[in-house]
């Protein structure tokens, strides 16, 4: 079992699925971060070297930080493409293409764990504090996203009666 940030990641599972089990990492961002740090989908957790293992502990550790994304790496440094004949309009299309400002990275401004969970926490707090529809809902303890509440929520309704009406 490899820990990382101390979230105990199981080893037969493939490395996408197990960094999912950090708060705040679903699947799309479980795949951004194996592209990012080269780790194969179909690669398990106790397959990884201990050079992924620490970059992965480091990036998720302050995301803003790492270095950022470099334009072609599997290339060797010294690697330059081969000259081939292209026409002058394609040479534009590319040159006004690096020249505009690019998308900003998603995986910079990642927040996992205790952070994630405080911003949930902040929102929930702020939605109470405004007195909206969905803060109202959470204090009162009861589904918030328009779920039925016959059937489902008696439950939420019973224990939460004292905090209601009393």
């Amino acid at each position: 079992m490899v820990h990382v940030l101390g979230v105990l990641l199981p080893d037969l599972q493939y490395a996408r699925h197990a960094l999912t089990t950090f708060y705040g990492v679903g699947n799309r961002t479980a795949h951004r971060l194996c592209a990012r740090l080269q780790i194969h989908d179909r690669q398990k957790v106790r397959d990884l070297t201990a050079t992924q293992i620490t970059e992965l502990a480091s990036f998720l550790a302050s995301p803003s930080t790492a270095p950022p994304l470099r334009r072609m790496p599997l290339a060797l440094p010294g690697y330059k493409p081969p000259l081939v004949s292209v026409p002058t309009e394609t040479l534009r299309n590319h040159a006004l293409r690096d020249s505009l400002p690019g998308r900003p990275d998603p995986l910079k401004s990642l927040k996992i764990e205790a952070e994630a969970r405080r911003m949930v926490k902040e929102n929930i707090a702020h939605q109470r504090m405004i007195g909206s529809y969905v803060g109202k809902r959470h204090a009162m303890g009861l589904p918030v996203r328009g779920q039925n509440t016959q059937s489902n929520a008696k439950t939420a309704k019973k224990l939460n009666r004292v905090n209601r009406f009393g």
